[in-house]
């Protein structure tokens, strides 16, 4: 794909090229995160100031935004140091003042010289039954008032910027606006009446009434759709190109999946089946599978991963599953073990501490197709690692794992299908964000025989009664977890928290039974606490958030967590999770430091009430917002200028339809409209987009 296409160079030029715009402008301009044309045009007003001419200022509730001609009476310069300048004037109704502080009086004199007639715009307010507008936004000659827009837009500010500087600056970035070849489908522009780019860019920088600011108005959701567009369109691109043909299809006959079925003291849910079935259909198919497996804590996730790891085994071929760190690595090899004795199948383990000759017999039992499902850390990323026959990857863990990391997955053995699996319910508009790539099944049935986990809320005052109730737990050969709280400042305050918890319920509980992890901890140490644990040596396991993925401890009943509101609902709800697996009643006490703010009470009720992590992700949403919620810093996700994911959800949806289409009835992009979206993607600095279509 050539380079930027040069319709839009004149919005890719340099903001010192922008009326009123100098080099300390540009420099301030850019702390809002504006850096040429381009930026200024998706930085929309955020609100507008009524600035329709009156009569008097008798016609405005009081005080207000007035503006209205005057004839300019006395000057009546500061008597003291410190105090106002004042100048009398009189609209056609009543006299007022205006009032200016540290303003010299030679500039006043002629801004505002006397017996002349002068349009003022600015806030009125009453004192002792005066008028007065202090410092006004506007002063222009009668001949120049028509300049003045009557409903005037208000921008995002930076300090050092004037509205009037931005206005200004904003207009002429306008007035370079191209028309662009219209990229939206035609029947779905039709049908929302928006309007075309060009025309809702300068609707919504020059709005007329506070209607038109809104996320509703036609041009608004235009312009939010473009941005979203053009994120699905990427993502579309690069699930073309990770889709592209596999070398073969891979269907099982059943007979290994029906043993272990048969093995199994329960049904899958009816969800499993679906899933299962899904990722059959996608792993027979001739396009690679690219799909997220998508499922709440305790959901049944690794049970439809090894139903879909046996499918290749079943075909001949070989199957790995990917964990984010050694520990759950291990934790997968022990929950699958047993399946997979069931089905006689080879299970394998390889991590970074695989060395010398070991690690040379498991490769070569790898590349000899002996070992036939592999279990791993990203070790099994390693060059040296070679497969015999890999069909299926299936990678735990989402969020650590990126568009990126999916393509490079992709390239080891003969274009593997993808499973991607991950434990965080994501509301639909967000998982469409961050995975618009892939196609989604999801797993929203609890299994028969989890039992519910009782929650409740206790204040920290109680501290020393729950205490006791743990001392009554561990003499009854019941495991916890206790989480200390998230400290903002540093690590080792993370750590320090943990430590001085650690001495208190050992001394309370004895030596010997309670054991420690955290963030500072060297692996090695964490490791054999957290084996000590998993093992039963220890029964009361402190330990920062360390813990919240992926840990399977069926013994392990009690959870608490220390300082709850602290924090989030998605990170308590996985906490929660860790607790609930084994036959025995669980509970999960959160411990609060009272007061509670408004939102600490509601994110501590919503846990009590309901263990639908869908429901509780979407109560998150709605109270966090989009970035905080799966952490801006590692989600990846997209910081949209326009699009606000909260409230236009919906359109998320539709973009995702609307770029696959376009993509399947146009592969290259080389219709009018694929020629428009090319230039949507330039617009919208889609690099990743534009590298994978010149790939392609």
């Amino acid at each position: 794909m050539a380079g930027r296409p040069e319709i839009l160079f004149p919005l890719f030029a340099s903001l010192e090229t922008l009326e009123g715009v100098g080099p300390r402008t540009a420099e301030n301009l850019a702390g809002l995160g504006i850096e040429k044309p381009r930026d200024l045009l998706f930085t929309l007003p955020y609100s507008g100031v009524d600035r329709s001419r009156r009569a008097s200022i008798r016609e405005v509730p009081l005080p207000g935004i007035v503006t209205v001609e005057v004839v300019v009476g006395s000057h009546q310069p500061p008597r003291a140091k410190g105090r106002p300048y004042r100048i009398f004037v009189r609209d056609a109704q009543v006299e007022f003042q205006l009032v200016f502080f540290h303003a010299r009086g030679d500039y006043l004199q002629k801004l505002l010289p006397t017996g002349q007639r002068r349009v003022v715009s600015g806030k009125v307010e009453l004192f002792d039954g005066v008028g007065q507008m202090v410092h006004p936004d506007h002063v222009l000659r009668p001949e120049e008032a028509g300049d003045l827009p009557a409903f005037e837009p208000v921008y995002p500010l930076t300090a050092g910027v004037a509205l009037k500087t931005m206005a200004k600056a904003a207009d002429s970035a306008l007035a370079r606006a191209p028309a662009l070849t219209e990229w939206i489908d035609p029947a779905l522009k039709a049908r929302e009446g928006w309007p075309d780019w060009h025309r809702a860019i300068a609707m919504a920088h020059r709005p007329e009434t506070p209607e038109d600011l809104a996320a509703t108005a036609p041009a608004r959701q235009r312009l939010a759709y473009d941005e979203l567009m053009a994120h699905q369109l990427t993502l579309a691109l690069a699930r073309a190109a990770v889709r592209r043909g596999k070398g073969h299809q891979t269907v099982g006959d059943g007979a290994l999946r029906q043993k272990v079925l048969a093995g199994l003291p329960y049904r899958p849910t009816a969800a499993q089946d679906r899933a299962v079935a899904e990722i059959a259909a996608d792993m027979g198919g001739a396009l690679r599978m690219n799909r997220l497996l998508q499922g709440d804590v305790g959901a049944g996730k690794t049970l439809v991963a090894f139903l879909a790891l046996l499918i290749a085994v079943e075909a001949g071929g070989q199957g790995v599953m990917m964990a984010p760190t050694e520990i759950l690595a291990r934790q997968h090899l022990e929950s699958l073990a047993p399946l997979a004795e069931t089905a006689g199948v080879t299970l394998g383990l390889l991590t970074g501490r695989d060395k010398g000759g070991e690690r040379a017999a498991k490769l070569a039992a790898l590349a000899e197709g002996r070992t036939q499902i592999l279990v791993g850390t990203h070790a099994v990323f390693q060059k040296d690692v070679v497969f015999h026959d890999l069909r299926l990857a299936v990678v735990d863990e989402q969020h650590r794992f990126g568009v990126a990391q999916r393509m490079e997955l992709a390239e080891k053995g003969q274009a593997p299908d993808v499973l991607v699996m991950t434990a965080t319910p994501i509301p639909r508009s967000l998982s469409l964000a961050n995975y618009g790539d892939m196609d989604v099944s999801v797993l929203d049935e609890k299994p028969a025989g989890r039992k519910p986990v009782k929650t409740a809320l206790v204040s920290s005052g109680r501290m020393e009664e729950v205490v006791a109730h743990l001392r009554r737990a561990v003499a009854e050969g019941r495991q916890a977890y206790w989480v200390c709280p998230l400290v903002e400042e540093s690590e080792v305050s993370d750590m320090t928290a943990a430590e001085e918890r650690f001495k208190h319920l050992r001394a309370a509980l004895g030596e010997g039974v309670v054991g420690l992890v955290h963030g500072q901890l060297p692996p090695a140490e964490k490791d054999a606490a957290m084996a000590r644990f998993v093992g039963g040596e220890t029964q009361v396991l402190v330990a920062t958030t360390v813990i919240e993925v992926g840990v399977n401890v069926p013994n392990a009943s009690i959870m608490v967590i220390e300082r709850a509101e602290s924090f989030g609902l998605a990170q308590l709800h996985q906490l929660r999770g860790r607790v609930g697996r084994g036959a025995a009643e669980s509970t999960c006490l959160l411990m609060y430091q009272p007061p509670l703010s408004e939102g600490g009470k509601r994110r501590l009720g919503i846990l009590r009430d309901t263990e639908d992590g869908f429901r509780i992700a979407e109560e998150d949403l709605a109270m966090r917002g989009a970035g905080d919620l799966i952490g801006t810093a590692q989600s990846g996700l997209p910081r949209f200028r326009i699009a606000d994911l909260e409230r236009q959800a919906a359109l998320m949806a539709v973009a995702q339809a609307d770029a696959r289409k376009l993509l399947a009835d146009d592969p290259t992009l080389d219709s009018p409209r694929g020629q428009g979206a090319r230039v949507l993607l330039w617009l919208m600095e889609q690099d990743r987009a534009i590298r994978l279509m010149s790939v392609g």
